[in-house]
């Protein structure tokens, strides 16, 4: 299962996020998000990773040229894209992306299993809330392209078995604070998420 830690603010835990054993960080470009990140900031510790490394981007409701100039600016090679008010033109997204399921039920899972989505809780507010999707929704979906965020910790991902994410995407989970990270429960994560 691929692991995302999310809510990158700072090259230190980037790189222990990447020594946990992370596939891929993401970086909040949602400027209400105490997570928030300058895109040229971005940028500085996205060329201090070592290779094989994904960098991913977060959006809340922006159009497809601002996406396109924020990836380019921070050096993202994906976009993660909530699109509530449907700002975004996809087709004129110049990278790869994955939409974001903000659900409300076992039917907006459902509808849309055939693609590489991101399923999180729907809260009022966007991202690091910490309010996890109701697992029974996802008994009848096909899981394999589908990652879970929302309310994930080391302590609870053992009632992911058997469901067959894909990935699973944690920020709150793995925090000391807003915006910084805890070293050692990144490392407590990767290590449960390996146990599934």
């Amino acid at each position: 299962m691929k692991v995302k830690i999310c809510g990158i603010t700072n090259l230190e835990d980037a790189l222990d996020a990447i020594n946990a054993g992370a596939d891929a960080l993401g970086f909040v470009f949602y400027e209400k998000s105490p997570r928030y990140i300058d895109p040229f900031t971005a940028r500085e510790i996205v060329k201090a990773l070592p290779p094989f490394i994904q960098t991913v981007g977060l959006f809340v409701n922006e159009n497809s040229s601002f996406i396109n100039q924020v990836c380019t600016n921070a050096k993202m090679q994906l976009a993660q894209i909530i699109d509530d008010d449907n700002y975004t033109d996809f087709a004129s997204l110049n990278y790869k992306y994955i939409n974001v399921i903000r659900a409300k039920s076992e039917k907006d899972i459902v509808e849309n299993q055939d693609n590489y989505i991101l399923v999180d809780a729907f809260v009022e507010s966007f991202g690091g809330a910490g309010k996890r999707v109701a697992l029974e929704w996802f008994k009848h979906a096909d899981c394999s392209k589908i990652v879970l965020a929302g309310g994930l910790n080391e302590n609870n991902l053992q009632e992911l078995k058997g469901f067959n994410f894909y990935g699973v995407d944690v920020s709150s989970g793995v925090e000391a604070s807003k915006g910084k990270k805890d070293k050692q429960k990144m490392i407590n994560f990767v290590k449960a998420v390996n146990e599934i």
